[in-house]
């Protein structure tokens, strides 16, 4: 019979073992839910830090296709003016005045002008206009850094067309388009042109929530998020895979989720159902989209060709509006396509004026 210290070692063991099993799978349960808790706030912060430090590349690109939009208008109005014969005549008779009173004046002018310089007042201190800063320790190359843009963009609402389809791009549709994508805009999620293109509708708000959406048509929603986002606002996708939800939304790239672009986000419903469920995302601030569109290995460069549709990049804002990003008074809330074309400006800021449509709501497959 064992001893007294070896069976007490005995029952201590067996305690101790005891435990461990009896909290194992639920504190490894706990455990789990708090590093997704914790990676989720992390997710969310980086987002705000890449907002606060305004890295965004595709505002970048946007502010360089403005200069050079803004460039080639002031060419074509120097061009216009250059054709104008008889302005052109006024200049050169001006510039010869002034050359010649410059002639006339130069001796008669040229000790007083020399005392001018001597009293200090006018050295040394042009400011060319375009100059934002008066540092006189600027080198010739930090220069450009402080010449005034040509051009600007508003971060909230900007837009312009790009010669290829990208992740995080839009299709707008040509006015010309109908059927369900009668003046659409879609959101490219992935695309390849061997392999194809998949991408989802964003302008067209079902009536009612979530709830009352998943409850009207048979979907493959689980209850879960159903509840978890009953008041969330809800899509028409496209016309693949009708029965699924995808979440589109600008939380940030938490567990499951895939960036698109800067403060664009696809998926990564399961841990957006439980920062809603602690009270740190607000419901409208997703968007569930039904269904999704998809083309072939080449088919939409097919379409592309025939000006289908019209490839862009767009501001985040106007991408997330029916998921909870702010607007401004600029905004055609009701018409999410003819807001896109008009911010494209040129050509495109004509088509909504020529092809007013129903707008965003209407009825839907």
């Amino acid at each position: 019979m064992p001893g007294p210290s070896l069976l007490n070692h005995f029952i201590v063991t067996l305690s101790l073992l005891s435990s461990a099993t009896s909290f194992s799978p639920s504190s490894v349960q706990r455990r789990s839910t708090k590093l997704f808790i914790k990676l989720n706030e992390r997710a969310h912060l980086d987002k705000k830090l890449e907002d606060l430090m305004d890295n965004d590349w595709r505002e970048f690109r946007a502010r360089l296709v403005a200069i050079e939009q803004a460039e080639a208008t002031e060419q074509t109005e120097k061009g216009k003016e250059a054709e104008d014969g008889d302005e052109k005549l006024a200049k050169q008779a001006h510039l010869s005045d002034m050359f010649a009173d410059a002639l006339s004046s130069f001796f008669s002018s040229k000790d007083a002008k020399r005392k001018d310089l001597l009293d200090g007042e006018d050295v040394g201190n042009y400011i060319p206009d375009k100059l934002m800063t008066q540092d006189p320790f600027v080198s010739r190359a930090e220069l450009p850094i402080f010449m005034k843009p040509k051009a600007k963009i508003d971060k909230h609402r900007w837009a312009h067309a790009i010669p290829h389809v990208e992740p995080g791009c839009v299709l707008v549709a040509s006015e010309h388009l109908g059927g369900v994508f009668h003046q659409t805009v879609v959101l490219i999620v992935d695309h390849s042109e061997s392999q194809g293109t998949i991408g989802m509708v964003i302008n067209r708000p079902l009536e009612g929530d979530l709830k009352s959406v998943a409850s009207r048509v048979p979907t493959n929603l689980d209850l879960s998020l159903k509840l978890a986002f009953c008041g969330s606002q809800a899509t028409y996708g496209g016309p693949v895979g009708v029965e699924d939800f995808s979440i589109l939304h600008g939380y940030g790239e938490v567990e499951g989720a895939r960036k698109l672009a800067t403060g664009i986000f696809v998926g990564g419903s399961e841990q957006l159902m439980n920062q809603v469920r602690m009270g740190k995302l607000e419901q409208s601030s997703v968007l569930f989209v039904k269904g999704h569109a998809s083309w072939t290995g080449g088919q939409l460069n097919r379409e592309l060709s025939k000006k289908v549709w019209y490839p862009a990049s767009v501001s985040r804002d106007l991408i997330l509006r029916y998921a909870g990003a702010p607007t401004t008074e600029e905004d055609n809330l009701g018409d999410l396509w003819s807001d896109i074309l008009t911010c494209m400006g040129g050509d495109y800021a004509k088509i909504p004026t020529t092809h007013a449509g129903k707008g965003d709501r209407r009825m839907m497959p």
